[in-house]
Order: C-alpha cells, then structure tokens, then sequence
C-alpha cells in the first residue's frame, strides 16, 4: 500500500525527555512500497503513521535501505548520523491524517517548505494545540520553562544565550532554504512557507506556514497562514492578505498570477488572475463595489464576494465619492525579471 510520506532527522528533547522539535534534511514523499519494507526491517515500524526513536546503532541499516532505494541523500546522512549526540527520529506516515506527534508536525511543516506539497496539500489540523512556545537560540531550541536556567548557565560560562524569538514555529531558513529565492529577512518567513522559486520577500514582508508563493513574487506585505499567491504576482508594501487565521473564517483566500496587491492594500476575498487592488484599498468578502461598464457607467451593486475567482479586473475607491469600483483591468503586472534571478 502506498505511503503518504517518511524522513529521517534529528530531534530536540526537553528535560522530560520529549521531543518539542525535530530536522529532517530529505524528507521523502510517496516512498515506494520497497523502501518502507526497508525501512521497516531496520527500525520496527510496523504499519499507520509512526514517530520512531532511533539509536545510532540502527543507523548503518536505515543506510542500507535508503542506498538500496537509491536515495543517496538520506543514505549519506544516516550514516553520519552514527555518530550523532543529537536523539534521531523515524517518522513513517502511512496516511495523510491530522499529526498526532510534535515530529509529525514538523515533518508536515517541511514538506511544505521543501516544496514537496503545497499549502493545503497536506493535513495540518490541530497543529496549533500539538505544538507548544519554544525559545529559539543561538544554542538551539529550548523548551521554555528550561529557558532561565540556561540563560544564567551560559552567563557563568562566559557566554550570551541569545533569543531569536518565543513561537510554536521558527524560521523556514533554519531548516530549509529553497533554491532561487531571496529573503532580506529571515525572521519574517515561518517553517511551513512555500516559498516559490524565484520570489523575493522584501524586509517587511512575511510569510506565514502552509501559506505562501507558487513562483515568481514580490512580497512587501503579509501572507497570512492559508494564502496562496500565484506567478508573478506583486504582494505591495504594507499590504495584507487576510488568513484563516485572522479573520478569515473558512474561506481559503488566494492571489491568482500577475495580479497586483497595492502598497498599504488589503485582500479578503479569493481574487482571479490579472487583478489589481489600488493602494490603501481594503476590500473584504462583504465589501459593497459598484461594477461600472466599458464607458465608466454603474452597472450593478455587487459584493465583492461574488467576484471571487474572477480575472481582470481593476478595485479602486472614487476619490470624489468614496465608493469603491470595480472595472475590467487594463494591464497585468509585469516583474522585474532581474528582481528575481535569485541564482
């Protein structure tokens, strides 16, 4: 029976010897049927989705299975893992059901950021309650009732314990960094981003997990967790795209490709390909727009909800009236190709 997905990391455990966060460096999706069994006889995995502690001792045949399968990657780490302090962890998911583990979770969030699924490509419910705050260091993570001591241990060695943040969720780029992308900063792009190849996120953009871009973007504004931006695409600076997480409810929102998100603009609806959104504009599900026609004539009242999925189309505010129109668009944007050569 076909699996959904399996890797092989390292693991942080706190002092009650629980795993809080877990590195997987070639997370595998779709294992053959012939590398599970593999896998199986090395580690004691016997069927359903699986977080398996392993000892470096098993790792010279977790080795041997993955060469055998002809994944060289994971051949080669587990064999260096052999002499490895750090705990080491098997996950095996036979299906893709909502994590049940701290591993599993993270598992999920890399595949993501490996671009391996996209966002709402894989089951992410409940991650919220399974993940818990965790001071991410210099010195790796901590779990945070542990965080005090460790900062006065550091202090009589000589040392500084620096926090880079306190989150269920550390930065993509200590776990993956995908190819052809630029990241000015990288405090602002959480582990479960797709990040497309061939987008930039500027300083004060930000990207949120299983959130993100399906190519080539510019991002100055907020992804919020959920959205998804197609190619081309141009996120404004101070722009915001409202989530799931935010206010959005149930519904998914999404950017289609070459649209335009203006400076200090806001999105809560699912907007079609070739849109543009005025700057300073924020145009929600409910938000009332007049259509006007060919000749700049009203046509109808309509929510902007109802034009969720639709393609050219230009949102501005009447700087006479206030009201907010909407006309066919007249242009798509063009990126800047040298923006985005992020060799």
């Amino acid at each position: 029976m076909a699996h959904f997905a399996l890797a092989f990391g390292t693991a942080t455990k706190n002092r009650d010897n629980k795993i809080i966060e877990a590195f997987f460096p070639h997370p595998v999706l779709n294992p053959s049927d012939a590398l599970v069994s593999a896998i199986a006889q090395a580690s004691g995995y016997a069927e359903g989705n699986q977080a398996i502690e392993i000892s470096s001792e098993v790792c010279t045949e977790l080795a041997n299975a993955f060469a055998a399968s002809g994944d060289v990657a994971n051949a080669a780490f587990a064999e260096k893992a052999v002499q490895s302090k750090q705990p080491l962890v098997l996950v095996v998911l036979a299906t893709d059901e909502q994590p049940q583990s701290v591993a599993e979770g993270f598992l999920k969030l890399q595949l993501i950021s490996n671009r391996l699924v996209k966002p709402h490509g894989t089951v992410l419910d409940g991650i919220f309650g399974l993940l818990h705050n965790i001071a991410w260091t210099n010195q790796g993570p901590i779990d945070l009732p542990e965080l005090a001591d460790r900062q006065i241990e550091a202090r009589l060695a000589g040392e500084t314990l620096t926090v880079d943040c306190v989150d269920k969720f550390p930065k993509m780029v200590d776990y993956v960094v995908p190819t052809g992308v630029r990241i000015a900063d990288t405090s602002r792009v959480r582990l479960g981003a797709h990040v497309g190849e061939g987008t930039t996120v500027m300083h004060e953009g930000f990207i949120n997990f299983n959130a993100g871009t399906t190519g080539v973007s510019m991002v100055e504004g907020r992804i919020s967790a959920g959205v998804v931006v197609g190619n081309g695409s141009d996120i404004g600076g101070g722009a915001s795209i409202m989530g799931t997480l935010s206010g959005g409810g149930k519904m998914v929102i999404s950017i289609g490709e070459n649209c335009l998100l203006g400076a200090n603009a806001g999105l809560g609806f699912p907007m079609g390909d070739r849109c543009t959104i005025e700057s300073g504009l924020y145009v929600t599900a409910g938000t009332k727009v007049s259509m006007l026609d060919n000749q700049g004539k009203e046509v109808e009242i309509a929510k902007a909800r109802d034009l969720a999925g639709k393609t050219d189309l230009l949102f501005r505010r009447n700087s006479i009236t206030g009201q907010i129109e909407c006309l066919t668009n007249k242009s798509a944007v063009e990126l800047n190709s040298e923006l985005h050569s992020n060799n």
